[in-house]
């Protein structure tokens, strides 16, 4: 077989410092493999190395999400259709040893035989800006939660004349009060490091809550530029940046709501037996969306006026909590998908603040037909609220004033 009727197939075992990489024919037949370093001047030796034998059908990487990243990125700006390529066969690789070559191998095999591939997140847009801004927040909310939990054990075990200080405050006032501690500089004595030792707790704890708030300007900002209807969409907060996390800058590999149900964790998997029928939630897919969406979720039974109303209607059929929530986060993940294919943005509120001060009418008589806080009518008039029912009915109720008042 000549050398121009040869198209190839390359898999890359990825590592820190290294990548091996085996190429095997359109056929199956295994060509060559070799060792590259994983640097720049590593991947310009790769490119050339790949397309030595012939027109290039695809290259199948292991951890495009890790160590391969850089190269996934180098091979898809110049062209290369690049493919990820899941763990290696558990089976496959007790019967036929491990090796980085044999790895190499099996990832260029999976992609001929497409098993267990799938097309790789983009990391070259916004979302990827999302994804490094979200690993400072979620440490910052970690390490955050920690504190509290050390600042209670010590607490716990501290003098009396300091548990009685803060035992009738909040969580806030304590915090406050802690960081602006003036302790004497006798450490050696134990009342005196202890509230030494909460005063840097309460400081660090400060620290982190303005670490979080930042982080969480910045995505806002990001997500309002470059996604602007998703922040429409009711109760999703913060959470909608792990949303589109974990779809990626290229949402276009997900072909169906189904397929986005899957990847985050809330498609409905069969429990069924004898005359029960019923669902529960699949446990794969990416947990971090998972748990986006069941905070949403949370979100909505709490402040939505529709959720409610399922959640009530439900419940009288003989749905359990749990059962009712794995529907919902069903919903919310259809509602996402459609936003992403179909992005509107939501109707303005800002002629909603006008028309009632043209009927003389005050927030807080407003806010009493509604049942509500006169803050949750500042809101809807100032754009600043998702809650689109509310808004819809306060729009409808101006109207009826109007016409009453003509």
């Amino acid at each position: 077989m000549t050398n121009d009727l040869i198209r190839v197939i390359a898999g890359v075992d990825t590592h820190a410092d290294t990548h091996h990489v085996a190429l095997i024919s359109q056929h199956g037949t295994h060509l060559a493999d070799e060792k590259f370093v994983a640097t720049g001047s590593g991947y310009r030796a790769i490119i050339g190395y790949i397309t030595q034998f012939g027109p290039v059908i695809a290259v199948g990487i292991e951890g495009t999400g890790s160590y391969g990243a850089g190269l996934a990125r180098v091979l898809a700006i110049e062209g290369f259709e690049v493919v990820e390529v899941n763990r290696t066969n558990r089976q496959s690789r007790r019967l036929r040893g491990k090796s980085d070559p044999l790895d190499a191998y099996q990832a260029a095999e999976s992609v001929l035989a497409g098993r267990g591939t799938s097309t790789p997140k983009a990391r070259d847009g916004y979302v990827e800006a999302l994804r490094v801004l979200r690993t400072a927040r979620t440490s910052a909310i970690k390490d955050r939660t920690a504190v509290l939990t050390q600042i209670s054990g010590i607490l716990v075990a501290a003098p009396e004349a300091i548990r009685a200080k803060y035992r009738a405050q909040t969580t806030p006032a304590r915090l406050k009060a802690m960081a602006a501690l003036r302790p004497d500089s006798d450490t050696a004595d134990p009342a005196v490091a202890t509230a030494i030792t909460l005063k840097r707790l309460a400081r660090r704890h400060q620290h982190l809550t303005t670490e979080t708030e930042d982080c969480d300007t910045d995505l806002a900002r990001i997500i309002s530029e470059n996604a602007p209807a998703l922040t429409h969409v009711t109760g999703v907060g913060t959470a909608v940046s792990q949303l589109l996390v974990t779809i990626g800058d290229n949402p276009e590999r997900l072909g169906s709501e189904a397929q986005f149900a899957a990847l985050a964790g809330v498609a409905p998997i069969p429990a069924s037996s004898g005359k029960t029928t019923r669902h529960r939630l699949s446990r794969g897919g990416d947990r971090a969306a998972n748990a986006a969406i069941h905070h949403i979720v949370l979100a909505r039974m709490c402040t939505d006026q529709r959720t409610k109303d399922y959640v009530a209607k439900r419940t009288k059929d003989g749905k359990s909590k749990r059962e009712i929530m794995r529907c919902l986060k069903r919903y919310v993940a259809r509602e996402i998908y459609r936003v992403l294919q179909n992005p509107r943005p939501a109707p303005a509120t800002n002629d909603l603040r006008p028309r009632r001060l043209a009927l003389h009418i005050t927030q807080a008589a407003a806010a009493q037909h509604f049942s509500v806080w006169p803050t949750a009518i500042s809101r809807i008039e100032r754009g600043t609220s998702r809650e689109h029912d509310l808004a819809s009915r306060y729009r409808v109720w101006l109207d009826e004033q109007s016409q009453t008042s003509a």
